[in-house]
């Protein structure tokens, strides 16, 4: 049993059904036949940055999955270790907000899930490029995403943090936007504490988690989606 627990196991075999249909559909490129899909989508700490490639879907899978749910990770990339069954993703190593944006549309119309694990934003920082904006790119980008899929359910997070002090604050800056965004785009559209869950400690090289940072990110995506179930219910 991994760190999670049996609880998390019940807690997401309790929500996942309902939150995800899982009707068979045509099989294309980064899809199967059918399962719930779900699209990682964001930078390298969605890739998995080595040596751990697959980053948090390694236990995310294991986790849904030992709980007896079909799941079909989409995307058109694919990478990540034989523990994880299903190697598709968007997960784009060294991509701003804005490059994503260019792309979302496209990527979405071919994989057609059913919900989003979007965490970006870091690149943005790290490369220093017009900060000051990144939270209205963001606000963007999910505009774009409801556009094209607009019943899906997304889950926005606040970026994990970083070991500078310097990039540390411009990352606390970017967070303290993100629940004015959130809270503006539908029911469907979910903030995902991430940067509450992960330290210092939790990174490998001052920027992407360690082994035991992507476990706590895979955690946190499982908690949301049980809170976004439970909110839809007392709705």
């Amino acid at each position: 049993m991994s760190l999670f627990g049996a609880w998390a196991l019940a807690v997401t075999g309790a929500f996942i059904g309902l939150m995800f249909p899982t009707a068979a559909v045509p099989a294309t490129p980064g899809r199967s036949s059918s399962g719930v899909r779900i699209m990682p989508l964001g930078d390298s700490i969605t890739d998995g940055w080595t040596p751990y490639p697959g980053g948090y879907r390694v236990t995310l899978w294991q986790q849904l999955t030992a709980g007896g749910h079909r799941v079909d990770f989409v995307g058109s990339r694919a990478n990540g270790p034989a523990a994880l069954g299903d190697h598709d993703h968007e997960g784009h190593p060294g991509w701003r907000i804005d490059q994503l944006d260019a792309h979302i549309v496209s990527w979405l119309k071919e994989s057609d899930p059913g919900t989003i694990l979007l965490h970006i934003g870091t690149n943005d920082i790290n490369q220093d490029h017009d900060v000051a904006h990144a939270p209205a790119r963001l606000s963007g980008l999910i505009d774009d995403i409801l556009r094209t899929e607009p019943g899906v359910q997304l889950f926005v997070a606040r970026i994990i943090t970083e070991q500078n002090a310097q990039r540390a604050a411009m990352v606390d800056a970017f967070n303290a936007a993100l629940p004015g965004i959130v809270a503006g785009k539908g029911p469907n559209v979910h903030l995902v504490d991430m940067h509450a869950a992960l330290t210092t400690a939790d990174l490998a090289d001052g920027v992407h988690p360690s082994r035991t940072g992507y476990d706590k990110m895979a955690l946190v995506w499982l908690n949301a989606l049980r809170e976004a179930r439970a909110g839809r219910e007392a709705a």
